[in-house]
């Protein structure tokens, strides 16, 4: 059986440039779609995330920026025919990147706040890059990359190709001008090689080798389906 482990964010709420803090954690498409269609096809998913917190619904992925009120329902009832696993991650820290065919890592604003500086995922990440096995990550979880670092403190992924959510992307977002920075700048300044979609909020999925991202919440289906016809 094909094993998968999902790292989520644990975090609650990102703190922007003014120090309020706005309620977040993992986006509902991003997570659930990918986990439904891995399911599908027989495969089977751990969930871990940093100290093996429960991460958090960002409840803003099933308003109406998670799109039609149809979708955003069947999102949240497959959310909820997993709330058990999701409840009971297990903790980052005692996962070995090597027992898994494939590591995910869904997004939501909640990255921003912890996996970009969590040195554990930083190191598995780096692991994993330069082992060559399959890697995913989605919308804002790339920023989980800038904790890959190497040595002499330079990113591990410096120099691949990579998508995430856009800075146009973020500004969109009625909060997103109070971020203290972009995914895309913070991407591109250590060293990786950023890539979009043409149109903003349409489906974009980057290919380097075993690295594969997808841009934004549109693209978690696009990216899923791109892994399961590489790796089925």
């Amino acid at each position: 059986m094909t094993e998968v482990l999902f790292v989520v964010t644990a975090a609650k709420g990102w703190t922007l440039k003014d120090d309020t803090v706005h309620p977040t954690g993992y986006w509902a498409e991003e997570l659930a779609e990918p986990h439904r269609l891995f399911t599908e096809a027989g495969w089977n998913i751990t969930v871990a995330t940093p100290g093996g917190v429960a991460p958090t619904l960002d409840e803003l992925s099933l308003g109406i920026a998670g799109g039609l009120p149809g979708r955003r329902k069947e999102i949240r009832a497959y959310i909820e025919s997993i709330q058990d696993q999701l409840d009971r991650p297990i903790s980052l820290d005692a996962v070995d990147e090597s027992w898994y065919d494939l590591v995910f890592y869904p997004g939501g604003h909640g990255p921003m706040e912890d996996l970009a500086f969590d040195a554990v995922s930083g190191e598995l990440l780096r692991k994993r890059l330069a082992s060559g096995a399959p890697l995913a990550l989605l919308c804002h979880a790339p920023v989980a990359v800038l904790a890959a670092q190497n040595e002499d403190g330079s990113c591990a992924f410096a120099g691949k190709r990579m998508t995430g959510l856009s800075n146009v992307e973020e500004k969109l977002n009625t909060f997103g001008w109070k971020a203290k920075w972009y995914l895309q700048d913070a991407l591109q300044e250590a060293g990786i090689d950023y890539r979009k979609g043409v149109l903003p909020l349409r489906p974009f999925v980057e290919v380097d080798g075993a690295l594969y991202t997808g841009q934004n919440p549109q693209s978690a289906d696009a990216l899923a389906e791109r892994i399961l016809a590489d790796l089925a």
